[in-house]
């Protein structure tokens, strides 16, 4: 896919004219980030910020004994790192490709630049922005009153997007930390959901038997 297309496809980009598009892919940046590359550390200054063109990247958090939380998994025409070019200008978190991807890079002078000139930018910006704030906040609010039952339920209908079956884009273990719990735990609540009739679990494909149910489990707080 070319450099414009994946710009154009990004939800953060939606709406903008032919002439905006045009200035946008001059001051990208496209290139291959081999998996397990580090593309900025917590606490690193922004020099600018990233669309996925192929592949996925996770963004994550260490906690003083280096245990690696998963805040979220980026997946092709999505940005990330796009609130660090403002306030004050550090990353706040690590970002790592899981596999060989191409990334689209924004460096954060010439985006400014481009902002200043062009105000529909701008305005996607902002709606970027919320987006993201209003994902943390539901991410938030899962981790303080849901249990890891009703977050696996959530995140597999997600996943499922109203299809019958879906297929894991990361490891479970890479899961588990994505839900804010562990490997053990979550295997557990694999094998709860497969003895209950509501999920069939084939490697990372994962046939969703009632939906229905799900749903009622993903709405379910902590006792």
């Amino acid at each position: 896919m070319e450099t414009k297309e994946v710009i154009k496809r990004c939800p953060l980009f939606s709406g903008v004219t032919d002439s905006d598009l045009e200035e946008l892919n001059r001051v990208a940046r496209c290139r291959e980030h081999p998996r397990g590359e580090v593309l900025f550390a917590d606490g690193d200054p922004a020099h600018g910020f990233y669309l996925v063109a192929t592949g996925k990247v996770k963004i994550y958090k260490l906690s003083s004994e280096g245990k690696e939380r998963i805040l979220h998994i980026v997946h092709p025409c999505n940005s990330f790192a796009e609130a660090a070019i403002f306030g004050n200008g550090l990353y706040p978190a690590y970002a790592e490709p899981l596999e060989t991807s191409w990334l689209v890079f924004f460096p954060k002078d010439e985006f400014l630049a481009l902002l200043r000139e062009h105000s529909q930018i701008a305005i996607n910006m902002i709606g970027g922005l919320s987006r993201f704030l209003r994902q943390f906040a539901t991410q938030v609010e899962e981790l303080t009153f849901k249990d890891v039952p009703a977050r696996l339920a959530r995140y597999l209908l997600q996943l499922a997007d109203g299809k019958p079956q879906a297929e894991l884009p990361i490891s479970k273990s890479q899961l588990a930390s994505n839900l804010g719990t562990v490997s053990e735990t979550l295997s557990r609540t694999f094998r709860k959901l497969t003895d209950d009739a509501l999920i069939e679990v084939h490697g990372r494909r994962i046939v969703l038997l009632d939906s229905d149910r799900l749903a009622d489990l993903a709405e379910t707080c902590k006792e």
